[in-house]
């Protein structure tokens, strides 16, 4: 009787199992420290730490300043329809005017926002460019 491909394999057995572990500390392969990163735009030295902490905060801060002021921008619209009811009775093409202020004035004050906050991030963003490519 002729043995299956199968059977010839079991009775050769499976191959010999090898175990994969990390180097011993203090071997001739492991690694001292972590690795430099080259090319992934890390900071060098500890200038280039410093203007990068610097760009972050001042980001920050920028990010902080125009939310608050949008937020307070759209709190003047909230409160001119509570405080002027009488934007509910005007009407404009048969909608009310409090509708259009809020349907068609966040709108563009919202784009206007993000406009400028790009703008002032880009700039700042340049300016930390400049600061590094002097170094």
């Amino acid at each position: 009787m002729a043995e299956s491909s199968s059977e010839r394999a079991d009775a050769a057995g499976p191959p010999p199992r090898i175990r994969v572990t990390a180097p011993r500390p203090g071997a001739a392969g492991a690694s001292i420290g972590p690795l430099p990163q080259h090319g992934t735009g890390a900071p060098t030295s500890d200038i280039a730490g410093v203007y990068a902490r610097s760009l972050i905060r001042s980001q920050l801060r920028l990010a902080i300043v125009f939310a608050v002021g949008f937020g307070i921008a759209t709190a003047f619209f909230v409160l001119a329809i509570t405080l002027l009811p009488q934007l509910d009775t005007t009407f404009v093409y048969g909608v009310p005017a409090s509708w259009l202020l809020l349907g068609a004035g966040v709108y563009p004050l919202t784009i206007t926002v993000a406009g400028l906050y790009v703008r002032a991030a880009s700039r700042n963003e340049a300016r930390y460019r400049s600061l590094t490519e002097a170094e």
